[in-house]
């Protein structure tokens, strides 16, 4: 067992004001000797009240939905749900209080839980690792300057915009559609002996160096916090950036001093919020201090902030494959201190890529049936012999299309969304199964037969689900888009279930470099299953969903049920197919075809009830 010396503490710098806030809190509902933490920095943004208003609400409702639903199998999940309820919280105050438009922050969150660390962030926060007296950055950074870095180590280079800052932030809490959000799906292997720093960019005034000596030298938590605020005041910049540091020391339960402080005994640090906000009421901001709070002399892009947002696009699009980054309605990208120039960084941190898998180019072994954890079932049919195998796909949640930054319009806002327990079908319906249903097609045993059934509309789809739940007693149906997603997902956020790229050998489709003919679909099974027990989410056919066509997510329910309404004469399809480039096999990948037609490359997935 592991155990954690944490503290935490924060100065104003030269600012007239604090809008950090930061929280240290023990999780309750751990088993037996075991113990989790939860450790938050927000640092806000938008002037005097805002950014501390901005802040203070983040940590407040990020903590909330956490602790509500702690403890979790899918933390991961929830890390993500509570930076969109803290996202949603500020929506809503701005809505109510309009004077406070504009204000936003960032924020970074780890949970530390007997032997591992999971995080998530947004902005340009820090979280670094000491470990063998190395210090290394884990979360992504959302500057400008972190996206130039990414591209260099992807070998995108990209020459930097004149006028632009590489402090200027890519993505914040806002209100708005968050651009980014860095949450990677494995959780991190912690060691005796690592120290865990999460701290606000004021921290910048000092070099990494420096930050590593102090971490090194320090004895408890909280020794290691005071010499590195010590570290700020004695630096003396003239436009010192509010500070917040929280350090965990990691160590072997027996290792641990009696005197060393506990979790919850740093307790939380917010900031009250302003008067007018407690009672819900939208009044005037409380007027600025006399003197202007004091910032780098730094100039603002030229062309301003539209000039920004259009440039940064074209840039995006041409760097990441076309990303789509703060295109909604013409909204501005989200900067420290929207009336003034953002703050310069001493120093900055390259980022290492968030949640990135290898992946192998090895053919792998096709499985003859799901992984054996896998609950799979064949309903009876009345008529005689048995319906297609099904699995079990467990309840849980996800977060459903993309973000503004990594993928197609129609993909976003990003939302949670959570699903209840129901079954799949392993494979997509072959031409052997719809012929029972038909009365046409080649059997079930022959090649021809297992074949996924293609040149079906979603009316024909429909009857045969129907059919399925006549002969079986049991509700069969089409999955609604986000049971689809969820079910090709198999909890990863990656853009395919398992990994960043696409690779050779992993599905059917028109680059998979498989060796087989891309002119049309091969039989069912012939790569591996997702950890759900799921057979070809990606390529071979696009299969159809229950759901109506809406351009984008907005409105979209958030309980895993259709989306109804929008054109319901075109219908939602998913998971690429033979034919399909990679963009378009990604497992938040959408197209639409109209209900009453058919076409070579869509087919069927049934789901059941439980």
């Amino acid at each position: 067992m592991l155990t954690y010396d944490i503290a935490g503490a924060q100065i104003d710098g030269a600012r007239d004001y604090q809008e950090d806030a930061f929280l240290i809190t023990r999780l309750s509902g751990t088993r037996g000797d075991s113990h989790a933490s939860l450790i938050i920095v927000a640092d806000g943004m938008g002037g005097h009240a805002a950014g501390n208003v901005a802040s203070n609400m983040a940590v407040q409702t990020f903590n909330k939905h956490l602790t509500a639903n702690y403890p979790t199998e899918s933390l991961g999940i929830v890390l993500r749900e509570a930076v969109m309820q803290a996202n949603n919280s500020i929506t809503e105050t701005v809505r109510e209080t309009a004077a406070l438009k504009g204000m936003g922050c960032t924020l970074v969150a780890a949970v530390l839980e007997e032997k591992i660390m999971r995080w998530v962030s947004v902005g340009d926060s820090h979280l670094y690792l000491m470990r063998n007296n190395d210090l290394n950055k884990k979360n992504a950074d959302h500057s400008y300057g972190g996206f130039l870095d990414r591209m260099a180590e992807q070998g995108k280079a990209i020459e930097p915009e004149t006028g632009f800052s590489r402090n200027m932030l890519m993505s914040a809490l806002t209100g708005d559609d968050i651009a980014d959000i860095d949450c990677p799906e494995t959780a991190f292997d912690l060691q005796a002996g690592d120290r865990i720093l999460v701290a606000s960019d004021g921290l910048d005034t000092l070099s990494q160096g420096k930050i590593l000596s102090y971490l090194m030298s320090a004895a408890s938590a909280k020794e290691c916090v005071d010499a590195l605020l010590k570290a700020v005041r004695d630096a003396d910049m003239p436009r010192q950036d509010n500070t917040t540091v929280i350090v965990a020391i990691v160590s072997e339960k027996a290792d641990v001093k009696a005197a060393s402080p506990r979790p919850a005994a740093a307790g939380p640090s917010l900031t009250p919020l302003p008067p007018p906000l407690r009672g819900g009421t939208a009044t005037a901001l409380p007027p600025r201090a006399a003197t202007p709070p004091r910032l780098p002399a730094r100039e603002a892009p030229a062309g301003g902030k539209g000039a920004f947002v259009a440039a940064l696009a074209i840039l995006l699009a041409a760097g990441a494959g076309g990303g789509w980054w703060w295109m909604n309605g013409g909204a501005q990208p989200p900067k420290r201190h929207a009336t003034t120039p953002p703050e310069a960084a001493t120093t900055t941190a390259t980022s290492e890529p968030a949640g990135a898998v290898a992946v192998p180019d090895e053919t792998p072994a096709p499985p003859a049936a799901p992984a054996s954890t896998v609950e799979t079932f064949r309903d009876a049919l009345r008529s005689g012999g048995d319906g297609p195998l099904m699995a079990w796909v467990p309840a849980g949640g996800f977060m459903m299309g993309s973000p503004a930054t990594a993928g197609e319009p129609g993909e976003t806002p990003q939302h949670a969304v959570r699903v209840k327990k129901f079954a799949a079908s392993v494979y997509e319906i072959t031409v052997g199964d719809f012929a029972r249903y038909s009365g046409r097609g080649a059997k079930a045993d022959s090649d021809a037969g297992k074949l996924p059934v293609t040149a079906v509309s979603w009316n024909d789809a429909i009857g045969y689900a129907k059919w399925l739940s006549t002969q079986t007693g049991h509700t069969y149906r089409l999955p609604t888009e986000a049971e689809w997603e969820y079910a090709a997902r198999a909890n990863t956020s990656t853009p395919y279930w398992w990994g960043r790229e696409l690779g050779k050998n992993r599905a059917h489709c028109f680059v998979c470099q498989t060796g087989l003919d891309s002119k049309s679909p091969t039989q069912v099974g012939r790569f591996s299953a997702n950890a759900f027990g799921l057979y070809d989410t990606v390529g071979n056919v696009q299969e159809w969903t229950y759901d109506c066509w809406h351009k984008n997510y907005d409105g979209a329910p958030d309980d895993g049920a259709a989306f109804e309404g929008g054109d319901c004469g075109q219908r939602v399809v998913r998971g690429g197919a033979f034919t399909s480039y990679p963009k378009d096999l990604r497992s938040m990948a959408r197209d639409k075809l109209k209900a009453g037609a058919g076409s070579q490359t869509v087919g069927i997935r049934v789901v059941r009830s439980e």
